[in-house]
């Protein structure tokens, strides 16, 4: 090329190393604004791990899904981590050699400034357990089985409630204290001086009646104002910016409107939905096929990320479950993961662990495709 500053020696390499600066911030902003379609999200201040958190959550969901298991490092069949503090295991890493790549946990418990959770995980615990998952690379999403404030009877005490913890009611100030406890924790959940991104997903299944926050027990007018209170006092009263808001109903029967409970999309980050097989693969396939593809229409249209935010077969009877059961029914979805529950005791749980019928099963489920594990999400740019 024909040097064109011959009267400026050394000009032409500046204005080239200019050139292609500039080149190179037009070709970032091109394709991030190509990947980058995602709605505002609800909280303006929110930190830069929580945004990157959800840029995570979208990348993974153009290559598959990640697979989530609730209290996957808090305990197993045979095992607790609080008798073993300095060691960290997994049913799923017993069996696959890796962990999952969605760690679940419950603060139900926090809101009484319990030293435990409501499944007897000590919360100086649980917070080592999700900096280490998050260190790891992992994804947190956390729940709140909060307590009846009218009664003092656990979540599934359906005494009303709702319209007691808003503005004017009985139970406020209470409900004010309990959410500032919330906050307290979630403040301190801090990794290399910063923030540890949370997909939070208070008041799930308010389209049950189970839960004192569910139908028929609160209205859906109150149950909008109680979300809507609630994220405002987090994020406007106590400064915690590192939160997405998963918005998460049961299964859709008959008659449900999957947005009767929406609190608006200047509330919510996620859509999600919980479903359970129940025995009936067929019912199970039909229901998380039809549910899912109604939220994925909702997610789309709003520009949200989704995810399939509780499922699993209690004992995992059926041979094959996750090969020819699960995975069919949620393999074109685009949810950005799927989270099984947790495993409790050999009667009640929802992974395979060490010796258990669906062992090889799981492992076939691994090596498909879409299936995205620990070690997987940690290989995906965004």
């Amino acid at each position: 090329m024909k040097n064109i500053f011959p009267l400026f020696p050394g000009f032409r390499n500046k204005a080239l190393s200019l050139f292609l600066l500039v080149f190179t911030l037009l070709s970032y902003i091109g394709l991030w604004s190509q990947s980058n379609n995602l709605a505002p999200l609800v909280d303006k201040k929110a930190t830069a791990s929580a945004i990157l958190l959800s840029k995570k959550l979208q990348a993974i969901s153009k290559q598959g899904f990640a697979i989530g298991h609730q209290d996957a490092s808090s305990y197993g069949i045979g095992w607790k981590h609080k008798d073993h503090p300095d060691k960290i295991d997994s049913d799923v890493y017993r069996v696959l050699g890796d962990f999952p790549a969605v760690f679940g946990f419950d603060i139900g418990g926090i809101e009484l400034d319990s030293p435990d959770n409501l499944d007897s995980v000590p919360f100086d615990n649980m917070r080592k357990l999700i900096i280490d998952a998050h260190a790891k690379g992992g994804i947190i999403t956390i729940s709140w089985h909060l307590d009846n404030p009218v009664t003092g009877g656990d979540s599934w005490d359906k005494t009303p409630a709702v319209a007691q913890c808003l503005k004017g009611g009985e139970e406020r100030v209470k409900y004010e204290l309990w959410v500032k406890r919330v906050a307290n924790f979630l403040n301190a959940l801090e990794y290399q001086g910063e923030k540890i991104p949370v997909v939070f997903r208070p008041f799930h299944e308010m389209n049950g009646a189970w839960f004192w926050w569910g139908d028929p027990n609160c209205t859906s007018k109150d149950y909008i104002r109680l979300w809507q209170d609630t994220v405002e006092q987090l994020r406007d009263v106590h400064q915690v910016h590192h939160l997405l808001y998963a918005y998460s109903p049961n299964k859709l029967n008959p008659g449900d409107e999957y947005l009767k409970y929406y609190p608006g999309d200047d509330f919510v980050d996620i859509f999600g939905i919980d479903i359970y097989d129940r025995n009936d693969a067929a019912d199970y396939i039909k229901s998380v096929k039809q549910d899912v593809e109604l939220m994925k229409s909702i997610a789309d249209k709003k520009n949200k990320l989704y995810a399939f935010t509780e499922t699993g077969l209690e004992k995992i009877p059926t041979e094959k479950w996750f090969t020819e059961v699960l995975y069919p029914a949620i393999e074109n979805s685009g949810i950005s993961w799927v989270l099984m529950w947790r495993n409790h005791r050999t009667s009640h749980h929802y992974m395979p662990f060490k010796g258990h019928p669906s062992e090889k099963d799981f492992k076939d489920f691994k090596a498909l495709p879409k299936t995205l594990f620990l070690k997987d999400i940690n290989q995906i740019k965004y």
